[in-house]
């Protein structure tokens, strides 16, 4: 990633941060309406300059497996999976290029998760939440950061 690139994921990633939660009211017609459309998971699709990067945030670090692999092919991609969770991981220059998402996980043992990623994986923590920190709306959060994306782990 160039450096004015990781700046801007750097301080948009800060500015999201220091954010508050918005919360909306549902109208009755809304509540109506979602209850015919369900959906059952969503599966992000994320995009790499190197495939691997994303394998050492997610398997590695997080402890995902690859469920289904393309590594080998002209344009690598797999999925990997944990617990109810998927997520793509692409090899692509150009979408990478284009492409910086933020993605948060909610565990129910932020302290133990924080531990094993600080002790594995500690060059992955994002500099401005490297810490299990108590949030103003209530959340206790830490963050990682590689050259791709970036993930708030959070318990509620």
């Amino acid at each position: 990633m160039r450096q004015s690139q990781w700046l801007n994921v750097t301080k948009h990633f800060t500015n999201v941060m220091n954010e508050k939660p918005v919360t909306r009211q549902t109208s009755t017609l809304e509540s109506i309406n979602s209850a015919a459309m369900q959906f059952t998971k969503l599966v992000p699709e994320l995009y790499y300059r190197d495939i691997q990067e994303g394998l050492k945030m997610f398997v590695d670090c997080l402890q995902f497996r690859v469920g289904h692999s393309e590594l080998d092919s002209d344009n690598p991609f797999c999925v990997v999976e944990k617990d109810d969770l998927s997520v793509m991981l692409f090899e692509n220059v150009a979408y990478a290029e284009k492409f910086t998402p933020l993605l948060r996980l909610v565990t129910n043992n932020i302290e133990d998760v924080y531990k094993q990623v600080a002790s594995k994986h500690p060059e992955l923590l994002h500099p401005n939440l490297n810490q299990v920190t108590l949030r103003p709306w209530g959340a206790k959060e830490f963050a990682l950061l590689d050259d791709q994306i970036g993930i708030v782990v959070q318990q509620w």
